[in-house]
């Protein structure tokens, strides 16, 4: 090929030369012969050089190509994985090689046996699991239960919106892709077979049992049905799915099998290739019908795969990378793209949604804009728990539009059933998790200015979730009491005892971190109550966040749950998994201080104490991982559960950063730089986030590690503050949206970058010299380019 270019090129170049110059063509030939020569020579460089030269070989690849999406799939949860999905979709469309539980299950790596393709993989929703195949007379009875199929991953083809895979039992390839809430597949069935789809509308799917499922021919192509994903412990209510089915070929039969509830549909295929559009929705079949008018009225099952990649690419093009190696680059936007699902759109396309926060199951309405289109999307989700760690400076800086979305769909839940949600399922509350987790989201989305409207109605439902009566008096999964958190006992003695005196109720009664984490949010409340005025509120909401206090025992060094009577706790055993702290340890949660480092380092004994401590754990920590990086399962080994740093779950993911508070940014800078490479670098199904990387989390927390941008309070102070950290790549380009920031683009370069000069010599923003290490979140969204010299040397 190369030869064959050369000789065109070489043809080309003396056509050019050959040509009689003209006052027409002077110019163009001039050109000509400038571009030829300059391409000859570049090509005769690159044929000339050796076929292994990685550097002459290099392709410039588009970011949403180097996904690498079985990232941690050998220890994937029900809502991990993603393939044939838009961000944030209704629909994520995958194959299941586990069907049962919320961990473990959906698409495991190490499983080769496809058991299904599902469209709904969400926080505590599933639903409408499909498998085509074909059958003979002695299959067909048992087909129902026996229909499972073997495949391999040499012929698999996974990217961002699209998976292809091979049933080997049936000898049919499966191609899947989707728009935000429709399933499109793509199947081609041997020549001359019977080409059959198993619809399973009833049986275990991932957390949920899938009941009461309905399926019937409504047109010669087409079927529509709905299914309930009954209650569990965690969502208390069900939540019906319902779907419309549209095929390019026509519906033979559908036989409904009495034991299992389940459908076989043959059909009538006259071609091999049989498309197949499934529409979601959770409030009725017409709008399931609607979101496919709207979404994939075609049948371009390519054009489909195409945008999909497009639309993954325009958000992932927000941030553009140079230096770094290959497998670097990959994780990052393998990281990115982790941190933009997992959350789900619950509402249809023209704007209804399903509202469960009352007495009786309603569909409610979005509002619309001029056009008719909803002004925002409403959405399920996992916690917020660890939000401001993460996707409250990566969403807030990168994505304020998404980062909006959710603050609105937020107080939709609070306008609907009263109380702005932790993380709701199917339109319901869960009282996931601990605390008011949304406080620090919402307030800092406001501190940004990407909510701007309706701070009052904000403040006030958010006052509400603080006091008497709110979400902090309910314990992780407490639906029906509100005893559980605790709260009654922070406002009488300032912190929750341990063990909670009335008892069990709900999951997640540690009440050492309910005491930081009702602290920490009371600081992010009594923020906004400043910046709106209410001088009262902000003096006790920011008398309240001291209560921290009251769990450190200043003769250990440690934070330390209390019983009610006020002694503390058993013995002193700081590396005690979960006896007072939230899936933490006290050497872990000791540290959860983020708005008052300096009031804790002041308990310690002072700076140096401090961070003598702190660095002291990370040593510690190195020696296993920092936990992060292996399966979940190795983190609930007991020697793992008494590290005392872990990156692997949320409650100390910030305490590398806390060495900046102490003054100590060279201690930042070289242990973040160790936890990427330890935790955040590997690229393989085996590897990743610890199977635990709750719907953008710690994707999120990858990313700004890498980028070497952090803030300690979650971006809830006016005109947030942002750490500088020790950045991985030599140029980082963020695009700003112009919807929501003045700036074009803000720009990081790295002079002398590498894994040896980790340390940041100096700091330039806009040719002005930075005394310290950080930077005001209006100063960045204003664009411009911070610059940083790099060295080998600690630069305490």
């Amino acid at each position: 090929m190369y030869k064959m270019l050369m000789c065109q090129l070489i043809i080309n170049l003396l056509i050019v030369m050959n040509m009689k110059p003209t006052k027409k063509n002077v110019f163009k030939n001039v050109k000509g012969i400038l571009l030829n020569i300059g391409v000859l020579g570049l090509l005769c460089f690159s044929y000339c050089s050796t076929p292994d030269s990685k550097e002459h070989q290099a392709v410039v690849k588009k970011p949403v190509e180097l996904v690498y999406p079985m990232l941690d799939t050998e220890n994937s949860r029900w809502f991990f994985f993603s393939s044939a999905c838009r961000p944030f979709g209704m629909v994520n469309l995958s194959p299941d090689t586990q069907v049962g539980g919320a961990w473990g299950s959906g698409y495991r790596y190490k499983t080769d046996t496809v058991k299904g393709f599902s469209h709904i993989h969400a926080w505590q929703l599933a639903g409408l699991s499909v498998m085509p195949l074909t059958i003979s007379k002695d299959h067909e009875k048992s087909v129902y239960t026996d229909y499972y199929s073997k495949f391999s991953h040499e012929s698999e083809n996974v990217t961002p919106g699209y998976h292809f895979l091979e049933l080997e039992r049936y000898n049919i390839k499966v191609e899947l892709s989707s728009t935000k809430r429709v399933g499109f597949h793509r199947y081609t069935f041997p020549q001359d077979e019977q080409a059959t789809v198993l619809f399973n509308v009833n049986g275990k799917l991932g957390p949920c049992d899938i009941v009461n499922g309905k399926l019937v021919k409504s047109g010669d192509k087409e079927l529509t049905g709905e299914l309930v994903n009954a209650p569990t412990i965690r969502r208390p209510k069900p939540t019906k799915v319902f779907f419309k089915v549209a095929l390019n070929t026509e519906v033979e039969s559908v036989v409904r099998d009495d034991e299992t509830g389940n459908y076989l549909i043959r059909l009538l295929n006259k071609t091999p290739e049989v498309l197949m559009k499934v529409g979601i929705s959770y409030t009725s079949v017409d709008n399931a019908a609607v979101n496919m008018r709207t979404e994939l009225a075609h049948w371009d099952f390519d054009q489909v795969v195409h945008a999909s990649k497009e639309e993954w690419n325009g958000l992932l093009n927000r941030i553009e990378i140079e230096g770094g190696s290959d497998t670097a680059q990959r994780r990052f936007y393998t990281d990115l793209w982790h941190a933009l699902q997992g959350r789900r759109t619950i509402s249809d396309a023209n704007g209804a949604y399903p509202d469960n926060t009352g007495p009786v199951f309603r569909v409610g309405q979005l509002p619309l804009d001029t056009e008719g289109k909803p002004l925002f999307n409403h959405y399920n989700s996992d916690a917020f728990w660890g939000a401001q760690w993460t996707i409250n400076t990566l969403w807030g800086l990168v994505y304020p539009e998404i980062m909006n979305e959710f603050v609105q769909s937020l107080m939709q839940y609070y306008h609907d059933g009263g109380i702005v949600p932790r993380g709701p399922s199917g339109g319901n509350y869960t009282y996931v998790m601990t605390g008011a987790s949304s406080t620090p989201f919402i307030v800092s989305a406001v501190q940004k200015d990407i909510v701007k409207d309706n701070l009052e109605d904000i403040y006030q439902a958010l006052k509400i979730t603080h006091s008497a009566g709110g979400i902090m008096e309910k314990a992780g999964y407490e639906h029906k009491t509100s005893i559980g958190g605790g709260f009654k006992h922070y406002l009488d003695k300032g912190y929750v005892p341990y063990p909670i005196p009335e008892g069990d109720f709900g999951f997640h009664q540690d009440g050492a971190s309910l005491t930081m984490e009702y602290a920490y949010q009371d600081w992010t409340l009594a923020q906004l109550a400043k910046k709106l005025g209410h001088q009262e509120d902000y003096q006790y909401f920011f008398k309240r966040s001291g209560y921290y206090k009251n769990t450190f025992d200043k003769e250990t060094g440690w934070m330390r749950p209390r019983e009610v009577n006020g002694q503390w706790h058993g013995t002193l055993d700081p590396y005690k998994y979960e006896t007072g702290f939230n899936e933490s340890n006290g050497a872990q949660s000791t540290w959860f201080v983020p708005h008052d480092i300096e009031g804790l380092a002041a308990l310690m004994g002072g700076h140096e104490k401090a961070v003598e401590k702190l660095n002291t754990q990370f040593e510690t920590a190195e020696k296993i991982g920092f936990t992060s990086g292996d399966s979940h399962d190795r983190e609930l080994h007991p020697e793992y559960r008494r590290i005392p740093i872990n990156y692997g779950n949320q409650p100390s993911i910030q305490t590398a950063q806390v060495f900046n508070q102490l003054n100590r940014p060279d201690l930042s800078q070289y242990w973040t730089r160790k936890v990427v490479n330890k935790v955040f670098s590997g690229l393989s199904p085996a590897t990743g986030f610890n199977g635990d990387e709750d719907q953008g989390l710690m994707g999120s927390l990858s990313v700004l590690l890498k980028l070497g941008l952090f803030q300690m309070n979650g971006g809830t102070e006016e005109n947030p503050q942002y750490q500088i950290g020790s950045p991985i790549f030599n140029q980082i380009k963020i695009h700003l949206n112009p919807d929501f920031y003045p700036g074009n683009t803000f720009v990081i370069k790295t002079h002398n970058n590498s894994a040896d000069n980790l340390y940041v010599k100096s700091i330039q923003l806009n040719n002005q010299l930075i005394n310290g290490t950080n930077i005001r979140h209006n100063d960045i969204v204003k664009g411009g380019t911070l610059v940083l010299e790099m060295t080998d040397a600690s630069n305490k």
